[in-house]
């Protein structure tokens, strides 16, 4: 049986590109845990690192190391969507093997939306666009609407999840719409466009409409397939020009 010190435990690992809430697929491709400088670090100490006490990594220290932060990378393989537990053992020459404080971490690969792939197009073809009525698709938005608002429906979509955060473009204005509920998972989600972000963005006879989505731990959808509307006469409270009425007849000279 393997030995182990009573001293106090050695401080936890970090994982310096996690997001805050946890690893998200971009940090996988490239998770480095980091340990800090401990009491008596010296050259020829070897930092085993475990992932859900599995091994993954180790270093050996040489004189340049002491001292300074050691990164160990984990192989993409071992990360996997959870909630793992990660924590180091220093092996020291004549000393008893050292444990450190476990940190735990959140996985989430599941991008929502679909399947991620930074080299792949702006648009995510996974999500649908916005939806509106219909009488708006054909027409546009005139200037009733304008006063009112429009109303427009973002529908389910792949891994939908408590906590996304969804932004709703409006021409070149955005709007931050309200964290995704526990009872909101798998529903459709009603959005109403305020007069102030139509006027904003102004009169257009194109202007597209669409959204992203951000999961809790940094995963990013991209933007959805555009709507294209028209709108038009968005200011309502532009005053109707005057008009030019005919010149009176200058009165007869006799």
């Amino acid at each position: 049986m393997t030995c182990i010190s009573d001293t106090p435990p050695l401080a936890p690992p970090t994982l310096a590109q996690a997001h805050r809430a946890g690893i998200n697929i971009l940090a996988a491709a490239n998770l480095s845990v980091e340990v800090e400088p401990y009491p008596g670090m010296d050259s020829g100490d070897l930092i085993e690192l475990f992932w859900d006490g599995c091994y993954v990594a180790s270093h050996l220290l040489s004189a340049a190391d002491v001292g300074k932060t050691i990164s160990l990378r984990v192989p993409e393989s071992f990360i996997i969507n959870g909630a793992p537990r990660l924590h180091y053992r220093v092996m020291q020459v004549g000393r008893k093997p050292a444990l450190s404080a476990t940190t735990r971490v959140q996985v989430k690969l599941d991008c929502p939306g679909g399947p991620f792939a930074p080299s792949c197009e702006e648009e995510n073809q996974y999500l649908l666009p916005v939806s509106l009525p219909e009488v708006i698709c054909r027409r546009g938005v005139n200037t009733n609407q304008i006063r009112r608002g429009v109303p427009l429906t973002i529908e389910p979509y792949l891994n939908m999840a408590e906590g996304d955060d969804i932004t709703l473009r409006w021409g070149d204005v955005r709007m931050d719409l309200p964290p995704i509920g526990k009872t909101d998972v798998g529903h459709p989600i009603q959005v109403w466009a305020p007069p102030a972000i139509i006027l904003e963005a102004g009169e257009d006879l194109r202007l597209d409409v669409t959204y992203c989505i951000l999961d809790r731990v940094g995963n990013n959808s991209r933007w959805a397939p555009p709507r294209t509307l028209k709108i038009g006469c968005t200011n309502p409270y532009l005053k109707v020009p005057l008009k030019i009425l005919p010149k009176a007849a200058e009165p007869r000279r006799e």
